[in-house]
């Protein structure tokens, strides 16, 4: 059973939170939705999270669902609205995991939040923008790359771009719809409440993915997993397609943090585990869709 809850924070902004507790909890990982989502945790995961003893956490980012709009954030602000919401529910340390515009979220909070962090899992994650050498822009749908260039131009650019009803079109291929047709079809529950608001909670991250994150990556120092980034360095593997042998793990974290691998159909999420004050690794498995932008990204 999932527990909703709002946690009034000291600037009077609400976040409107979820908690997901299994019989015998070992572990909490606060889950960072994509954009545009509502925070809802991922009920196809919740099958194996129970196996393992994982306490999901999340929370709608300010502007999606029942959270008060910040407009002015940067992708670091989430690790003080992470703080509270942990606070709220007594939860000391913590893993943190995030998909698509939610991975640099979580990035934030171990770079951010040290001492509570336990292990950061970025799936299909952005790099940061105008990072050195690297083409941001790459890979990314037609869409979506004239969507975060009128961001790039700035906020009024943004909302006019949004306002003109310039559809996304997220390209999806055969396999793509064939996998989002299944269990993973629970984006849709997340995506769709999002997109009925309007465009301003999306407009405000997208903003905050194209301007200075308020952190840097490389000062992260918990234990990192995560499959190459979307964008901004090289591409992810083609999961869609059968392939002889997995990629791969993505070596672009700190020395000595731990890798992941995506095989086709397969999603492997490792975060380390505080259970009884030990650095052991908890591995979540389940099934996954090749390309899980669902609209989102």
């Amino acid at each position: 059973m999932i527990t909703e809850l709002d946690v009034a924070l000291p600037d009077g902004r609400i976040l409107h939170a979820y908690d997901r507790r299994p019989t015998a909890p070992r572990l909490a990982v606060i889950w960072h939705h994509g954009t545009p989502n509502i925070g809802a945790p991922p009920r196809p995961l919740f099958a194996a999270a129970d196996r393992l003893g994982i306490r999901w956490v999340s929370y709608d980012r300010p502007g999606y669902g029942g959270s008060t709009a910040r407009p002015d954030r940067n992708v670091g602000s989430a690790a003080s609205d992470v703080a509270a919401v942990a606070d709220a529910l007594g939860i000391d340390r913590f893993a943190v995991m995030g998909h698509s515009g939610g991975a640099p979220h979580a990035l934030g909070c171990g770079v951010l939040l040290p001492e509570r962090v336990v292990g950061v899992v970025s799936v299909a994650g952005l790099a940061p923008f105008g990072a050195d050498g690297l083409d941001w822009f790459a890979g990314m749908a037609a869409s979506g790359v004239s969507s975060l260039r009128a961001a790039v131009a700035g906020r009024p650019a943004k909302e006019a771009y949004e306002a003109s009803g310039a559809e996304y079109d997220p390209e999806f291929t055969a396999s793509d719809l064939a996998a989002l047709s299944g269990e993973w079809s629970w984006l849709s529950s997340v995506v769709g409440p999002a997109q009925a608001a309007g465009p301003a909670a999306l407009i405000d991250d997208d903003l905050a993915y194209v301007n200075p994150w308020g952190f840097d990556p490389a000062e992260a120092r918990v234990r990192a997993t995560g499959p190459t980034p979307k964008f901004g360095s090289p591409p992810m593997p083609d999961t869609s397609r059968s392939s002889p042998r997995p990629p791969p793990p993505w070596s672009g974290w700190p020395p000595g943090s731990a890798g992941q691998s995506f095989q086709t159909g397969q999603l492997e999420m490792s975060a380390a585990s505080a259970y009884k004050g030990s650095s052991s690794i908890v591995t979540l498995s389940a099934s996954a869709p090749p390309n899980s932008r669902a609209g989102s990204r």
